[in-house]
């Protein structure tokens, strides 16, 4: 036995191996010991958690989950079967709506910037003898070609210098047929433009025959033109009221005296489609703004019937008496 561990020391010393005894613990304090190389510190929770602890907090953890899971799915099955039995269905996104085609083609031809010229004829052949002007209380005749029948669509009915025609229509005899023509402006610079054109198709041998336009359309007119700085072409002219007459010969048999009630009962004209007069700013104002032209142009038509109108109406007061 000896021999043996003999030979076990001598091959640890070939080795370099020592027999020192293993170190053990110093009894020196430790505030008192050389620092030395340090342990890395324990985490937080290691620090704080026992093993038994961090595997409680984790079984805690994985049912808190499954009891959210638990409760959460039943809610949402429920939501999903209350849609169900109302019918909804999920939205879809949303789609911009396709932009419209702005129809905003005006009848006629742009003789100038802004303004625009309608013209048309209606099957009304010239009266061969003067007509008398009893019905308006005036003695003497006055000759149908000097007649310029006219009607202004204006922006409204207060007056004023706010107010103003943005459309002028016009009928005269020519060439067999009663010739219509209507002036329309398309933006506020056009104005002047618009005055120096009708001044145009009047002259100092001009008769003005118009319904309620001695009140309304040639005052508006006159306005327009002093604001304008241009000469009044209406001043010193003949002007026929055809209003005045007619609350004469009709006053009492219909409703009002209005042109469109004359029209109907006493011409016994019917319009299809037609814009109502109070109706006409807002169609020109919302062409101004960018709207389309449908009532617009229903604006141009209203207006064209009502011009052709005066001068039947005209001829129908010349041939009867009061």
């Amino acid at each position: 036995m000896t021999l043996t561990l003999d030979k076990l020391r001598a091959l640890k010393r070939q080795a370099g191996a020592t027999d020192a005894p293993a170190p053990v613990a110093s009894a020196v304090p430790s505030s008192l010991r050389e620092p030395g190389p340090t342990a890395p510190a324990p985490a937080p929770w290691e620090a704080v958690l026992s093993d038994d602890a961090r595997r409680g907090a984790a079984d805690v953890a994985r049912t808190a989950a499954a009891a959210d899971a638990t409760t959460t799915a039943p809610a949402r099955a429920g939501a999903d079967s209350l849609r169900r039995l109302l019918g909804l269905r999920d939205r879809a996104p949303s789609q911009r709506p396709r932009a419209r085609a702005i129809d905003r083609a005006l009848p006629g031809t742009e003789i100038d910037d802004g303004l625009w010229l309608i013209e048309s004829e209606v099957a009304h052949a010239l009266p061969e003898a003067p007509l008398p002007l009893a019905f308006a209380r005036r003695e003497g005749h006055v000759d149908a070609g000097s007649m310029l029948f006219f009607d202004t669509e204006t922006t409204g009915l207060a007056g004023g210098t706010g107010t103003r025609a943005f459309m002028i229509g016009a009928a005269d005899w020519f060439d067999g047929a009663l010739r219509v023509r209507q002036l329309l402006i398309a933006n506020m610079a056009a104005e002047a433009s618009m005055l120096r054109t009708f001044a145009s198709w009047l002259s100092p041998s001009t008769v003005l025959a118009s319904y309620n336009g001695r009140s309304y359309d040639a005052p508006l007119l006159r306005t327009r033109y002093r604001l304008a700085r241009l000469q009044d072409p209406l001043h010193g002219l003949d002007h026929l009221d055809l209003l005045h007459p007619s609350r004469r010969r009709w006053r009492g048999r219909w409703e009002n005296c209005r042109l469109a009630t004359i029209e109907r009962e006493a011409l016994r004209i019917l319009r299809e489609d037609d814009l109502p007069g109070s109706q006409a700013p807002a169609a020109w104002l919302s062409y101004l703004r960018g709207g389309d032209a449908v009532n617009l142009r229903r604006v141009a038509e209203h207006n064209r019937q009502d011009v052709a109108t005066l001068s039947q109406l005209l001829l129908r007061l010349c041939s009867e008496t009061d």
